[in-house]
């Protein structure tokens, strides 16, 4: 099975790909964790994704498609798997489309995540990681023992850039000019399946199951 999770940041895409991934034997494919890598690398292309990922705007098309490219042309280029936060542009999605068809590779589903902008506000501004393994907490859901500091060694905590309540709204605002476009470009190929994802993981992941049925046996 091969399928793309759209979604605002936040909507739990990231979550519901690592559970999809464990449970049937997919590869997850994150474009966030592999431009966040690349920052604290300081490779070119982190120091050239940097300023755009702290400002909450999507990074340039083609620095995104070509870390894809990369991805899909290695010798372990993944068959079966879960794309999470790619593509973000029709740009980009027609840039996949060629990328696919090239390795003789086809789509079986694009789920679309929906959830309100003000939780997503809240899950994302709550969010904090431990600098040095990047073990994650929310202030709310998932809180550490003692507020700020992670459990095990007493490291403080910190919260990502893009993690910050300002940035998540720019990010909500650059996320809606330009799903709905990317929203139609999978519809009309008969691809897209939406799935409200509010409340607890597991519930979500049961829906999006749903709608995944009867792609199972399906060569994509």
């Amino acid at each position: 099975m091969r399928l793309i999770l759209l979604g605002p940041p936040g909507s739990g895409k990231g979550t519901q790909a690592k559970l999809l991934c464990s449970r049937n034997h997919l590869v997850h494919i994150a474009t966030g964790d592999i431009l966040r890598r690349a920052i604290e690398e300081n490779t070119p292309a982190g120091a050239r994704a940097r300023p755009f990922m702290e400002a909450g705007k999507l990074v340039p098309d083609e620095l995104v498609n070509g870390v894809i490219a990369e991805r899909f042309a290695s010798a372990d280029r993944p068959t079966r798997f879960v794309m999470d936060g790619y593509p973000r542009s029709l740009v980009q999605a027609d840039t996949f489309d060629a990328l696919l068809d090239r390795h003789h590779l086809c789509l079986a589903a694009v789920v679309l995540l929906t959830v309100d902008d003000e939780e997503i506000v809240r899950r994302v501004a709550g969010r904090w990681v431990c600098p040095r393994c990047q073990t994650p907490y929310h202030v709310e859901s998932n809180p550490p023992r003692v507020p700020g500091v992670y459990d095990l060694d007493g490291v403080r905590l910190e919260q990502r850039p893009d993690d910050r309540a300002e940035t998540v709204r720019a990010r909500l605002e650059v996320y809606r000019n330009n799903t709905a476009g990317l929203a139609r470009h999978y519809r009309d190929k008969g691809l897209l399946r939406e799935v409200f994802a509010s409340g607890d993981i597991e519930g979500v992941y049961q829906r999006i199951l749903e709608v995944l049925r009867g792609q199972a046996g399906s060569s994509c």
